[in-house]
């Protein structure tokens, strides 16, 4: 009796009614997208050809783009490797603490103006990084890394925030 019980109480919660109508699939509106119609254009921030001047290349060609985008492209001495990051809620005072976390050298600068970090990984001279707070909130930064030697990679990296900043055209 008590076998009865528990097959007729699964039975009856796994039977339920759903309302509507059955479309085939792709023929649906799909909802509404109007709170992602600017989803990944962060990456966009910066054009490309912007991008591969800041850092001396020909051109640069993108990677991976998701949580952060990539970029690479060929420099004056190999191939050099840009990154961008965007953090809606983060602050520079994170950034910070996770730079130094990590053993990188932090230092204070400014980006147009703005409060921002400069941090540089150690015994690697050819890499750099560039945080600065975002024209509307969060921060942002640019990581540039040249192998086999380049310019500057902190100018480079200053350079974009510039650009992303959009306040020095």
């Amino acid at each position: 009796m008590a076998a009865l019980a528990v097959c007729a109480t699964v039975l009856t919660g796994c039977s339920r009614t759903i309302e509507g109508r059955a479309v085939q699939e792709g023929a649906g509106g799909g909802g509404n997208t109007e709170e992602f119609t600017r989803l990944l254009t962060e990456c966009d921030a910066v054009a490309d050809p912007q991008i591969a001047e800041a850092v001396g290349a020909e051109a640069v060609y993108r990677g991976f783009f998701g949580a952060i985008c990539r970029w690479e492209g060929d420099g004056p001495g190999g191939v050099v490797k840009v990154t961008f990051n965007w953090f809606e809620t983060g602050s520079l005072d994170h950034e910070r603490s996770a730079a130094e976390h990590l053993g990188y050298t932090v230092e204070n600068t400014t980006v147009e103006g703005r409060r921002a970090l400069q941090m540089r990984r150690p015994d690697d001279p050819s890499s750099c990084g560039v945080s600065s707070g975002a024209s509307t909130t969060g921060i942002f930064g640019w990581w540039v890394q040249y192998q086999g030697g380049g310019p500057d990679p902190c100018e480079a990296a200053a350079t974009l925030a510039r650009l992303t900043l959009n306040l020095s055209s």
